[in-house]
């Protein structure tokens, strides 16, 4: 077995399970919302209230562009809106509108398919040490 294609083998596993949220997408006539949408989505449905940009970036782990790129498609689209702060014009918050609430539940489904397409019959003990062993990869590139 060859160890040194790790790199490129987890690239094709992000790219067919990209392709399937993609058809998922498409087949529920949801617009506008592709893979790399969904980290930030999936924050959002955790809040109960308007949360500032800052910890959208904090929380997904990508940089403010990338994120401030995201949330701008989002609100073109009518997923989110933007909330300026009243007492700091830096500040942004940033909630679901009703039609970005309502991608909740596509997005719960869309996510139970794929992980039950991903993980296939591999036992519970055989997930977790895959996740155990991801996670240390993930430290290992952090450090």
């Amino acid at each position: 077995m060859n160890t040194n294609g790790i790199i490129g083998q987890i690239a094709r596993i992000r790219e067919r399970s990209n392709l399937i949220i993609e058809r998922e997408l498409h087949n529920r006539g949801i617009e506008g919302i592709v893979p790399a949408h969904g980290s930030i989505l999936n924050f959002l449905f955790q809040q109960s209230q308007p949360v500032p940009i800052k910890a959208i970036v904090e929380n997904v782990g990508r940089v403010k562009s990338t994120v401030t790129s995201v949330l701008n498609t989002l609100q073109r689209n009518g997923y989110i809106h933007k909330i300026p702060c009243d007492s700091d014009n830096r500040v942004t918050y940033i909630e679901l509108t009703n039609e970005g609430s309502q991608l909740r539940g596509h997005f719960e489904d869309i996510s139970k398919q794929l992980i039950k397409t991903v993980y296939g019959p591999m036992s519970v003990d055989e997930r977790k040490r895959l996740v155990l062993q991801l996670d240390r990869i993930e430290q290992n590139l952090n450090e």
